[in-house]
């Protein structure tokens, strides 16, 4: 993966790696009568992974000058958010994967019970970092973590663009639908990601938390786009999951509605988007720029 990002992404991908994975530790050292079950998390968790939506957080926390220290119980609940969408998203009764990060999906390395279960516990494990968070922020800042994050994660973010997403291996749909599901199945954690990071400094402007927004709203969507182009391309030896799965399964993508190279395109253009979004933040900001770049340059 690194080889197609700068030295500020390359500096950025090892402070996030080393940082989120300390915490993870961390929080996944816990003390239960069935210690299967924590081997199991930390399998989804631990094994790999671009660490994207940490990444987000911490450059976002950057861009407004919080400090980093702030965005660390964010940073690891965004991670512990997504990990857990992926296992339930494995399941045989949601996209039947069985490949993961390079490695058997938790509930073939386990059984599905297990991974139903994982799912379950790191959902929890997530807020229970934001609402115990050792940090300077206020109680009203960590409130908001939760409520952000929660939104992001439920019917009107995640879950429910998980829903559309079964629905629309059913009945054919359109541009306009596939992004609305997108814009929740896959953009509302990286908004969420971008917005929790800024909100480590308590008195981040409206119009700069705005211009955030705007930003995590058009590199959600352009790493969506990048993700079907790759799902088509890409060598199930790099994806880390099988390739062609999304036309196995039917799915409606924006390589099905636009072809391969329209659908390159508009990665471009909606990075190109992101990019303007946030030309008037200070050099402060950069890390997200390069970010926005590598949405549609990375190759997994």
């Amino acid at each position: 993966m690194k080889a197609n990002t700068s030295g500020i992404l390359t500096r950025l991908f090892d402070f996030t790696n080393e940082r989120v994975n300390s915490c993870l530790e961390s929080v996944l050292s816990l003390s239960v009568p069935d210690q299967r079950l924590i081997e199991a998390m930390r399998y989804a968790t631990m094994g790999g992974g671009k660490r994207i939506r940490p990444l987000l957080v911490y450059a976002s926390a950057k861009a407004v000058e919080a400090k980093m220290e702030d965005a660390d119980a964010a940073a690891c609940a965004v991670e512990l958010v997504h990990s857990f969408s992926l296992v339930h998203d494995d399941l045989p009764v949601m996209d039947d994967d069985d490949l993961r990060r390079g490695k058997p999906s938790v509930h073939k390395a386990y059984d599905e019970p297990t991974a139903v279960l994982v799912g379950d516990a790191l959902q929890s494990l997530a807020f229970q970092c934001l609402s115990t968070q050792k940090s300077s922020l206020s109680e009203s800042t960590k409130l908001a973590m939760v409520q952000i994050l929660s939104e992001a994660t439920g019917a009107e973010g995640m879950t429910g663009g998980q829903a559309m997403d079964l629905r629309a291996e059913q009945f054919p749909i359109d541009l306009s639908v596939l992004e609305n599901m997108h814009q929740r199945k896959t953009g509302a954690l990286i908004k969420a990601s971008v917005k929790l990071g800024a909100i480590c400094n308590p008195r981040v402007a409206t119009n700069i938390l705005e211009r955030l927004e705007r930003f995590a709203d058009l590199i959600g969507l352009a790493f969506q786009v990048q993700d079907d182009v790759l799902d088509e391309i890409s060598e199930t030896s790099t994806l880390g999951k099988p390739k062609g799965s999304d036309r196995a399964q039917n799915k409606t993508t924006y390589v099905s509605l636009l072809g391969i190279e329209r659908a390159k395109r508009k990665a471009v253009e909606l990075s190109e988007q992101a990019l303007l979004s946030i030309q008037d933040l200070s050099p402060a900001a950069d890390e997200l720029r390069e970010l926005a770049e590598f949405m549609t340059s990375r190759a997994n």
